[in-house]
């Protein structure tokens, strides 16, 4: 198995994984998932065995990035691609030379996934989509 996690200008390989994930798993609209941003971000691509499996989008705004649409597809979820993409997402934001903190929304069932990565939840929680989130951040 040879798995690939790369900056990518595939931006349609992106929102086909992320309308799987959140539009058809999680019942995001597709008005809240098509925010107009993508355009302005770093996008990250996961492939296993060349196909496309998980993707994440980077947005950096002065000295803070922030990591959104992380999404692995149901059958790779629990083989350690979530963490691999998180690992990379921030070692791309490391390289950014401005960058010292980054932030991300998370669903509340995944904060353990992101505390494992060193996040730290900070405020309320909140509905994104009318998913539960709290805020999270993470120097670097």
């Amino acid at each position: 198995m040879t798995v690939d996690i790369s900056l990518t200008r595939n931006i349609d390989a992106c929102h086909a994984l992320r309308r799987r994930v959140f539009i058809e798993e999680q019942d995001v609209s597709e008005a809240e998932e098509v925010d107009g941003l993508d355009d302005d971000a770093l996008h990250l691509l996961a492939t296993v065995d060349g196909v496309p499996m998980g993707s994440a989008r980077i947005l950096i705004k002065g000295t803070t990035a922030k990591i959104g649409r992380v999404c692995v597809l149901s059958e790779q979820r629990g083989t350690g691609l979530g963490t691999a993409i998180m690992r990379a997402a921030l070692e791309v934001c490391k390289t950014q030379g401005t960058v010292n903190k980054v932030v991300l929304g998370s669903q509340l069932h995944a904060l353990k996934f992101y505390e494992q990565l060193g996040f730290e939840a900070f405020g309320p929680i909140y509905l994104d989509a009318k998913i539960e989130h709290r805020d999270m951040n993470i120097a670097v």
